[in-house]
């Protein structure tokens, strides 16, 4: 089945202690259906000494559930995603606006 949600897209998130926030997808794990967003869902780490880092607090961003994600459409509005074969190729098309999300 085709990725509703792929790397790069910007996206919105629906739900959690991040509600209401945008980012773009750094990747998609589709094994866990989760997503890495930039900027969103920041836990931090203590990390010890290695031979190539210091120790220290460090912030990164953590997968969060694609259900919990939404693609954001032109105006930045979360939008549902469906597929239409337009050209020759399948394309994926906002639900909102009915405009195609990628190239």
């Amino acid at each position: 089945m085709a990725a509703k949600i792929k790397k790069g897209d910007n996206v919105v998130v629906l739900t959690g202690k991040d509600k209401g926030k945008t980012g773009k997808v750094l990747q998609v794990i589709p094994d866990e259906t989760r997503a890495v967003v930039q900027g969103i869902n920041l836990v931090r780490r203590h990390t010890k000494q290695t031979a190539s880092q210091d120790a220290g607090i460090y912030t990164k961003e953590a997968p969060i559930h694609l259900s919990n994600i939404a693609v954001a459409d032109k105006d930045g509005k979360p939008t549902r995603v469906g597929f239409q074969i337009k050209d020759g190729a399948k394309k994926r098309i906002a639900k909102s606006t009915g405009d195609v999300i990628d190239g």
